[in-house]
């Protein structure tokens, strides 16, 4: 009689820890102060994320921060965190963490291709018609929309924007110089790009500068560079003699832990949530609501 009773008892407390683990553990403590997680200075991402949440320029907030050097550091402190929020390159997030929509739209490639989801900017290259009229340039120009280039965007976390891309077809015959300049959130991508290229033209050197999209504008404009690099908007006006082509999207995720019940957030809440002028870190009650 007595060991029906413990196995009674210890088949109900397996099912109760079953449940709970089910469910996730304890309930989510919304009274708690939302840890705001950020990335290391000069961190491309960072760079992106601030201005596209209209903080360009501006200092971390000083109040329950987190400061995170890389991608794993970021992941590792939301998924360990229930009160955390953090963000990070699309590409880069794992399903240990949950991704929040951002003023109703979920953080997808998709979203991002379309322009719906706003935490995404283009990464383009700004150019000279007439600069593809040399073979060497109109080949590189080539390989940024090959397959093997959209290869390359997908592996390093980028979206890519081009569909059907075909193969990039080797010109052994080709030799010369090509510079290139400006913005560094785009750099990183561009590197990739010149490495892999340099393997398929080696009679072609590449040379990629950074020096920020003001810098790629400027050198594109005045021929300095065959390509200048911008991470924005493309503006005519900052270069009137130069068309441009987009590389790139870079989408940007809203990130918490998979317990937290928050499905969505705005623009406006995410600014004031990094925003170093707060008067205080924001409570997640202040997001969610009963």
């Amino acid at each position: 009689m007595i060991m029906k009773k413990l196995l009674s008892f210890t088949c109900l407390l397996l099912v109760v820890l079953s449940t709970l683990s089910a469910c996730g553990g304890a309930k989510f403590d919304a009274s708690k102060d939302v840890t705001i997680v950020a990335r290391e200075d000069g961190s491309g991402t960072k760079d992106a994320f601030m201005e596209l949440i209209g903080l360009k320029g501006q200092p971390d907030p000083t109040k329950n921060l987190s400061m995170q050097n890389g991608t794993a550091a970021v992941l590792t402190e939301v998924k360990g965190n229930p009160a955390a929020i953090a963000y990070e390159s699309l590409g880069y997030v794992t399903g240990d963490v949950k991704k929040l929509k951002v003023d109703g739209v979920e953080a997808t490639a998709a979203n991002c291709k379309s322009g719906t989801y706003k935490i995404s900017r283009p990464l383009s290259v700004v150019y000279k018609e007439s600069s593809l009229d040399n073979a060497a340039t109109k080949a590189f120009f080539d390989f940024l929309k090959s397959k093997d280039a959209q290869t390359i965007i997908s592996k390093e976390g980028y979206v890519s924007i081009v569909d059907n891309a075909a193969d990039y077809t080797i010109d052994g015959s080709l030799s010369g110089i090509i510079n290139i300049s400006g913005s560094t959130s785009l750099k990183p991508l561009m590197d990739e790009f010149v490495a892999k290229f340099r393997d398929l033209q080696p009679n072609i050197t590449v040379n990629a500068a950074g020096g920020g999209s003001g810098q790629g504008y400027k050198d594109a404009e005045a021929g300095v560079s065959d390509f200048g690099m911008i991470s924005a908007e493309y503006n005519p006006e900052t270069a009137p003699s130069c068309t441009y082509y987009t590389v790139a999207k870079d989408g940007i995720a809203v990130i918490v832990q998979k317990d937290n019940p928050l499905d969505n957030i705005t623009l406006e809440q995410l600014k004031n949530i990094y925003d170093a002028e707060a008067a205080k870190a924001p409570a997640w009650s202040d997001f969610i609501k009963d």
